[in-house]
């Protein structure tokens, strides 16, 4: 998303007076703007929350000196999805010839990578003089990246808590860190950002002795529990729940995403009429233990839920498998028991807990965590960072279990070491797994931000925002069908490869008539089509993809057994196996090239 101002004054509370006087207390005000900007990009980095699969949040201000001793904003941008537009480059362009001398302020460092240099050449291009950067990226392949570029370019770079300190700061920075938290735990722990949400009366309980629990909170609590969901890639709970609740686990908040919906039974006693086996919107995951009520799962199965098997099913194993498949945050709205169970294994990072004024009482009553195996109150968890919000008659209490991680630079990093001695490698194994576009290879993605010209559907050229958006408009081509054209047209115009997804997926499911009858025997070609075209056009990502020679390329997905590896190796991984037939053509027209340019030489100079 891109905004562009006028050269005038920005809101007050965007703007910081040069001529303000400052006791010696507070920070000069240069610093400030810098403050002010910095918090201005981090807010702006979660604007897409909820409309979109989480993703590492940026957002980029553009401010330029208006001459009277104030900053003005002249561009802004944020990024919607993965595989969309920087907002760095969004920015500049807002900016256009007003970024000549300004300042760019990003909550986190960009991305800088051979397969995506977009938003570091964006600012270097349009003349920004100096970069402020809320904190440095946590992904090791990225980090300081971006900044080393900058700097050698000749563009002044400050990073807050490293170049610029002072209490204003510090506030820029927590908010810098808030907005990525999902990613900063990721990095640091592994596992994907975990938050455990629950409603309780007043004398701690989430139900009555019943079991009956609709509602202890009030309809704007369950609203704020939509957008929970909504920025979430997947929702948790126990078989419990299922039982007692029969849940629909959607994010009705009116936005885009849907999270993955998960029940963890080890047992699979679970009813066969339940809202969560009806996956003709939203998909479900049920995740057991090996051998367990194989007849279920295979009534599972015909219903189209996804069953996952695991040696011992618990918190961390499922956490470990969900960091496999991507996720940056999961919601965990289960019982006392699986709460209990999820905080002793430590993968829980954030609580939010709605209290109403309501007293249910019930010797039996559950309660929100069940038994932690303490037995003084020294040994109660404390929360940390806690915020106290009135959301109706209830209170919202949030804090986190686990500080968010601020990861100080690594010196030296990978990049630096592998300069000193050239034996050091980032990649030493022979398998490349891509998946996500901010993996090291996510360049090779469908899912990229890479545009490629091919042909629509009236046989004229059109330029497609992504691949994924050429390979989902594929199916519904041909259709002279009223329904199956507006797909198309949705498809083609979608703001991100995750829509463009999204819609070609949905439509397939619920209209399978509309889908082109050759599909399964033409998706292969038309995916290759338009990978060959991605990396002939950007010689950058050619120049990667024959870097990986002698490589297995594999598309880590464990979900999808057709494009990618599977979780144990069980897929197809056709992606990554079309990659590898595009890179020996392409070594093979390498090699065919210099033969040529060799013949050419030595028949110069036989004629010289």
């Amino acid at each position: 998303m891109a905004f562009s101002f006028a050269p005038v004054k920005v809101p007050s509370c965007l703007t910081c007076r040069a001529s303000l006087a400052t006791s010696s207390s507070s920070p000069p005000s240069s610093l400030a703007f810098d403050a002010a900007y910095v918090k201005r990009a981090a807010d702006l980095a979660d604007k897409s929350a909820g409309f979109t699969a989480p993703h590492p949040n940026y957002g980029c201000v553009i401010a330029a000196s208006s001459g009277n001793g104030e900053k003005v904003v002249v561009g802004e941008g944020y990024l919607y999805a993965q595989g969309t537009s920087p907002p760095e480059v969004e920015a500049a362009e807002a900016a256009r010839e007003r970024c000549r001398g300004a300042t760019a302020y990003l909550n986190m460092e960009p991305d800088h990578c051979l397969g995506d240099q977009a938003a570091v050449s964006a600012l270097i291009q349009a003349g920004i003089s100096r970069v402020v950067i809320g904190i440095r990226h946590p992904l090791q392949h990225l980090r300081g990246k971006a900044i080393r570029v900058f700097r050698s370019k000749g563009l002044l770079v400050d990073v807050l808590g490293e170049d610029l300190q002072c209490k204003a700061m510090e506030e820029s920075l927590k908010s810098c860190l808030l907005v990525n938290a999902p990613l900063l735990y990721r990095a640091a722990s592994q596992v994907p950002f975990s938050v455990l949400k629950y409603a309780m009366t007043l004398d701690g309980k989430i139900a009555a002795s019943s079991g009956h629990a609709s509602w202890i909170s009030c309809k704007k609590s369950r609203t704020r529990v939509f957008e929970l969901r909504g920025r979430s890639d997947a929702i948790i709970v126990g078989g419990n729940t299922v039982r007692r609740d029969n849940p629909l686990l959607t994010a009705r908040h009116g936005g885009g995403h849907s999270p993955q919906r998960i029940v963890m039974s080890k047992s699979l006693d679970l009813p066969e009429v339940a809202n969560l086996w009806d996956v003709t919107e939203f998909s479900t995951l049920v995740m057991t233990q090996r051998g367990a009520k194989r007849s279920f799962q295979k009534f599972l199965a015909s219903k189209g839920v996804e069953v996952v098997e695991f040696e011992i099913l618990n918190p961390k194993v499922v956490m470990d498998y969900l960091y496999d498949r991507g996720c940056l945050s999961v919601l965990w709205e289960c019982g006392g028991t699986l709460a209990a169970s999820a905080i002793s294994s430590g993968i829980i990072h954030k609580v939010h807990a709605f209290v109403a004024p309501k007293i249910i009482g019930g010797k039996n009553a559950p309660s929100p965590v069940g038994e932690l195996g303490m037995v003084e109150m020294s040994q109660a968890l404390e929360l940390i960072d806690v915020n106290y919000e009135q959301v109706g008659p209830d209170i919202l209490v949030t804090g986190f279990l686990q500080p968010v991680p601020d990861l100080s630079p690594v010196i030296p990093s990978v990049d630096e070491a592998s300069a000193i001695d050239p034996t050091v490698s980032p990649y030493e194994s022979s398998i490349i797994f891509f998946y996500k576009t901010w993996d090291p290879y996510g360049a090779f993605s469908n899912f990229s931000l890479h545009p490629i010209r091919l042909h629509d559907e009236s046989g004229e050229y059109y330029h497609w925002p992504s691949v994924e958006h050429y390979y989902q408009a594929n199916k519904f081509m041909g259709s002279e069908d009223p329904a199956a054209k507006t797909c198309l047209k949705e498809i083609k115009s979608a703001r991100s490869p995750e829509k463009a997804a999204r819609l070609g997926r949905r439509t397939q499911r619920q209209r399978p008539d509309l889908v082109r009858a050759d599909w399964d025997s033409v998706k292969i070609d038309v995916m290759y089509r338009a990978l060959k075209c991605k990396f002939t056009t950007y010689r950058y990502l050619s120049s990667m993809l024959l870097s990986s020679a002698g490589s297995v390329l594999v598309e880590a997905s464990p979900h999808d057994l057709f494009w990618g590896g599977g979780r144990d190796g069980e897929g197809l991984n056709y992606l990554g196996r079309l990659l590898m037939q595009l890179r020996s053509e392409l070594l093979a027209e390498n090699s065919a090239s210099n033969a040529d340019n060799e013949k050419e030489e030595n028949q110069v100079q036989k004629l010289a």
